[in-house]
């Protein structure tokens, strides 16, 4: 009997980083970019009075964030010149 009677693997595997699930990302603009979202929709009257306090308060909370933040995302990298 013919022990070498099994099909070849034609399977196609894909390489690895093309199906690992991404991390969601946010970056420092991104955050920046909420911010001015939430005062343009403020201005416009965007919330009723009863939602106005919660919005107050995650947008002052974003804003200390941001404002900590920035210090550290606009310091060069010191490359010093010899």
């Amino acid at each position: 009997m013919d022990t070498q009677n099994s099909t070849p693997d034609t399977s196609v595997s894909a390489p690895a980083d093309a199906t690992a699930p991404q991390q969601p990302q946010l970056s420092v603009q991104d955050l920046q970019n909420l911010a001015a979202i939430v005062d343009t929709a403020v201005r416009r009257g965007a919330f009723n009075a009863a939602e106005a306090s919660s919005v107050g308060a995650a947008f002052d909370r974003l804003n200390a964030f941001l404002t900590a933040v920035a210090p550290s995302q606009a310091a060069p990298t010191a490359n010093p010149t010899v």
